[in-house]
């Protein structure tokens, strides 16, 4: 219990033992020249030991530090855990792979750190000036060429690309070449989709549009452009890739940077003041790149045929060589690290002095966290190829080993086909809960959202919502891979279901619910899942191994909507029975 003292006796007692200076005593003294004037003080250069220096950047690293460190090693741990004790296989590559954890963790360390100092003024800054100095047409043209680039500064796009040597080009000749001679492509329709949704997120700040209307519109073409590749049967096979992609757009560049934008335009014009402003903007930039990787892949059907890319890439196997020294590794890292956040930065540094005629305030602090910047994204780059997508591809290709007969272990199938499915269907939700209880994102969503309804919806009962949905989305999409069923079965009654409650749910339940998709899906949980998707593909020779990300989005909008209903239910319910307990008081003061 704290101990409560009188204000006079603790203002007493922090007194005591103080010395009392004079500010003249610590200031410099005057001098003059020889004419009497002053001679302006300039003070000497800090020197400091390198103890002095360790001391003042360790607390400023280390709280950075185990940020990612708290992200990373957690699922790190169970991965090679669950392969070395459940499944009874050694860990291969375990030096490289340890080394390029380390990686990742120092690479996000200093992405994240340079994206606060370097690239978020960047964002706030225009958000702030923009509707002063230009149309709201040039406004929302620069909202849309900013959310293009942020899509290639991503982190998890590194792992979009990697996907694509692990598709066989015989199985699914459309999904292969979206993933190689398309891959660039792909991810400029990923960025189209982030774009628009930037566009319409910056208007709904700036409107006051309710996100129902939007949820409604986009899920429209979203759903009818499922079915459709449903029909065709090589176009089925890149419906899981086109719902991954919405999962993977969201993450720590795309959201923070094009949120500040839009928030700062709304706060300009007078309209930010809403306890809504914020929300949406990560719904609308999930949904729009589904779209347009569909469309792209309908275009790459009409465009040529599968025996075309199967003799196509049959050609290119036959003449390869020795890659070039730009394709191999660590330059292909660096090489697009730089691809990823030079372009963005000259983009926002040209339209700042070019169009909008602004000088930067502390321009040392932005270069330092630009050059931050790039430095972590080619050190997570590295990471993600010798770390998190090597020791996620192992542990997938090794789950179904509980369960069946495969080439990369002896004795198996390691237990019966029933408790062996139901370790595979586990290990999937531990992996899905565990990544998400462990995603900072989630934690500030959930203060966020305790604050907006007042501690309705406590800041636990989101997380743990949030948590069991993608648990649950994480098994259902490998139980997909398992059975060898359409995702588009697990997709339309999702969704169908989520705009059921959606209907159902109020305003910010519905901002909330749809939000939480996208917290989820942080820059270490995607490329992990998708790699540990494709390696149990793979294993099972299954034609493709996209569509878990897509469950595990889905499956925490379900969870907050339902959650968000059963809060509406008992806050009425408590409502109900105040009032008839006062109108049961009054008719007793009535009859007396």
């Amino acid at each position: 219990m704290p101990t409560e003292i009188r204000f006079g006796a603790f203002v007493r007692e922090i007194t005591v033992q103080q010395d009392r200076i004079s500010y003249n005593n610590i200031t410099p003294k005057i001098w003059r020249d020889a004419e009497g004037a002053e001679i302006p003080y300039r003070a000497p250069r800090i020197r400091l030991r390198a103890i002095d220096a360790y001391r003042l950047i360790k607390p400023y690293v280390s709280v950075r530090f185990m940020e990612q460190i708290r992200a990373v090693v957690p699922l790190a741990v169970y991965l090679m855990l669950f392969q070395w004790l459940i499944l009874q296989q050694e860990i291969l590559d375990a030096g490289i792979i340890t080394a390029g954890l380390v990686a990742v963790i120092i690479g996000l360390m200093l992405f994240m750190e340079g994206l606060k100092v370097g690239l978020m003024p960047f964002g706030e800054t225009l958000g702030t000036i923009l509707p002063a100095k230009a149309h709201l047409n040039v406004v929302l043209l620069i909202a849309f060429i900013l959310g293009i680039g942020v899509t290639f500064a991503e982190p998890a796009i590194g792992a979009l690309k990697a996907a694509g040597q692990i598709v066989r080009v015989e199985s699914a000749p459309y999904l292969y070449a979206l993933l190689n001679d398309w891959s660039e492509v792909l991810v400029l329709g990923v960025g189209l989709g982030v774009g628009v949704a930037a566009v319409l997120g910056t208007l709904r700040f700036l409107y006051g549009w309710s996100l129902k209307p939007l949820i409604y519109l986009t899920l429209v073409p979203t759903l009818g452009l499922t079915l459709y590749l449903t029909t065709d049967p090589e176009l089925h096979k890149t419906l899981g890739l086109a719902w991954d992609c919405g999962a993977v757009t969201t993450g720590p560049v795309t959201v923070p940077l094009v949120l500040s934008l839009g928030i700062g335009i709304a706060a300009a014009a007078g309209k930010g003041q809403s306890s809504l402003s914020g929300f949406g903007i990560v719904t609308l930039a999930s949904l729009f790149p589904i779209i347009g990787v569909q469309l792209l892949a309908i275009y790459v059907s009409f465009a040529t045929t599968p025996e075309a890319i199967i003799a196509g890439a049959e050609h290119s196997a036959a003449l390869a060589t020795v890659p070039a020294w730009y394709e191999q590794t660590p330059w292909v890292e660096i090489i697009s690290g730089l691809r990823a956040i030079v372009p963005l930065v000259v983009f926002l540094f040209l339209v700042m002095r070019v169009l909008l005629k602004e000088r930067f305030k502390h321009p040392g602090n932005i270069a330092y966290g630009i050059t931050l910047t790039v430095l972590g994204m080619i050190v997570f780059n590295l990471g993600l190829t010798y770390g998190l997508s090597k020791l996620g591809a192992q542990s997938g290709s090794l789950v179904p080993a509980s369960f069946m007969d495969i080439a990369a272990v002896d004795n198996d199938p390691l237990f019966s086909l029933a408790l062996g499915l139901a370790i595979a269907l586990g290990f999937a939700w531990i992996l899905g809960f565990g990544a998400t209880l462990a995603e900072p994102a989630l934690n500030a969503l959930g203060l966020t959202v305790e604050n907006l309804t007042n501690g309705a919806f406590p800041k636990q009962v989101l997380i743990y919502a949030v948590s069991l949905g993608v648990g649950f989305g994480l098994a259902l999409g490998v139980a997909k891979i398992v059975f060898d069923f359409s995702l588009a079965w697990l997709l339309i009654p999702g969704y169908a279901l989520a705009i059921l409650l959606t209907i159902f749910s109020t305003e910010e339940y519905v901002n909330i619910a749809w939000d939480s998709a996208g917290v989820t899906t942080g820059p270490v949980t995607v490329p992990l899942v998708l790699a540990m998707g494709l390696g149990f593909g793979d294993a099972m020779q299954a034609i493709e191994g996209f569509g878990i990300l897509a469950m595990a989005s889905i499956g925490p909008i379900l969870s907050v909507l339902s959650t968000g209903l059963w809060i509406q239910w008992k806050v009425r319910r408590k409502h109900r029975r105040y009032d008839e307990s006062m109108h049961v008081s009054e008719t007793e003061e009535a009859a007396a």
